[in-house]
């Protein structure tokens, strides 16, 4: 008998134990904050400042989270914090379909060096090539960029309608012309994968 009581006191505790679980910290895959940090972080956010060098510090503290949540928007894409103008459907659409193409601003930087290289170069067919360049490169890139613009306009008609054409053609045209690598927000997608 005594057996008997023993295990159905066991069971009696089990079930107790799992009543006592915290919902909110069961399965949430990360560990459970320390008391004094939780607390101390709740005061923090909680609590008005005190005085002016409180207040400023904490308005500082802000600034700096904002920042950071606004910098890893800028690597991953995540619409909530990027700065307002990358901000919304028609924006992100915008660069999904200038990255899933190759333009000829994105090698613009190289070639300038390659020009700017030919300058120190003191023959006359040199300097007849670098002029030729120039133009070259000058009218490719304004054929470029009509080919971006009017697809876009395109594009962005039959997905956002009419209204929504107007005051976009500057953020595409700096993203066309920057290199891949270095545009912010970060690309998405990749060039070859059209979006029409």
């Amino acid at each position: 008998m005594p057996l008997f009581g023993r295990r159905a006191a066991a069971g009696e505790d089990a079930l107790v134990s799992d009543d006592t679980v915290d919902p909110e910290h069961a399965g949430k895959g990360r560990p459970t904050p320390k008391r004094r940090d939780a607390e101390s972080a709740r005061r923090r956010r909680v609590a008005p400042p005190r005085n002016s060098k409180e207040a400023k510090a904490l308005q500082r503290e802000r600034t700096r989270e904002a920042r950071a949540r606004q910098r890893a928007a800028l690597q991953s894409g995540d619409e909530r914090y990027l700065p307002e103008r990358d901000r919304g459907p028609v924006k992100r659409y915008i660069r999904d379909y200038v990255d899933s193409r190759r333009t000829i601003g994105e090698f613009l930087i190289p070639v300038f060096v390659v020009l700017f290289l030919l300058v120190y170069v003191k023959t006359s067919y040199t300097q007849f090539l670098g002029s030729i360049a120039w133009i070259v490169i000058l009218a490719a890139m304004a054929l470029d960029s009509m080919r971006i613009l009017h697809g876009l306009r395109k594009g962005i008609t039959e997905r956002f309608g009419a209204d929504q054409v107007r005051g976009h053609s500057m953020y595409a045209l700096m993203r066309a012309w920057q290199m891949r690598r270095l545009r912010l927000p970060k690309p998405q997608v990749r060039p070859g994968s059209h979006q029409s």
